[in-house]
């Protein structure tokens, strides 16, 4: 998993409150269990018409934010089922941040899982990030995950709280694997120990 330290970039608004995960990656898309390529399927029931075509009223079809790496998003964002596809697919898009007044359980803790920082602000906050991503392609937002801080294009500052274990996690790019490997020299020493006492086990 890739460190996350700060991140710059375009901040796409999408005004929508209880975007589920279905939504997120339409169940069609859950077929593989590879992190890439899942990007295309993105919001695929509103980036897309029925008949394939773009859908250009949906707000990462718009040119200013086709590169977007940060989405500004309603209350009760990754509600709904548990897929793990989610997070892929942000991360897959480029989308690497998500911030909100609140998400599903399971969605937000399989996002610090895969590299993805989801961030709660206040509802007023929420409306300030709002502003500023409504600008475009013009006005980036850097988020800086060391002092918790989002920084928008006028100078102004949100403040965000965050579990210190997964701060850690995330500045250090470790998944659940990576906090496992971290301990391999502890391991091999109990194996070895343990062996060495059992060695008919």
């Amino acid at each position: 998993m890739d460190k996350f330290t700060t991140l710059e970039g375009v901040a796409a608004p999408l005004k929508m409150i209880n975007v589920d995960t279905d939504m997120v990656i339409p169940k069609q898309y859950l077929k593989t269990i590879k992190r890439t390529g899942l990007g295309k399927g993105l919001f695929a029931e509103k980036r897309y018409r029925d008949d394939g075509s773009e859908n250009p009223d949906f707000v990462l079809n718009k040119p200013a934010y086709r590169k977007s790496k940060i989405l500004v998003a309603g209350d009760n964002f990754g509600c709904g089922s548990s897929r793990e596809h989610a997070p892929w697919a942000l991360m897959d898009f480029g989308i690497k941040c998500v911030i909100s007044t609140s998400f599903g359980d399971i969605f937000y803790n399989n996002c610090f899982k895969n590299g993805v920082l989801p961030i709660k602000v206040s509802p007023e906050d929420l409306e300030k990030l709002f502003d500023d991503a409504e600008r475009g392609a013009n006005a980036t937002l850097t988020v800086d995950l060391e002092k918790q801080e989002i920084r928008g294009p006028d100078g102004g500052m949100v403040k965000f709280d965050i579990d210190p274990h997964r701060k850690k996690c995330l500045l250090e790019g470790l998944d659940d694997i990576g906090l496992t490997m971290v301990m391999e020299d502890k391991i091999d020493n109990f194996e070895q120990k343990t062996k060495a006492a059992r060695p008919w086990a």
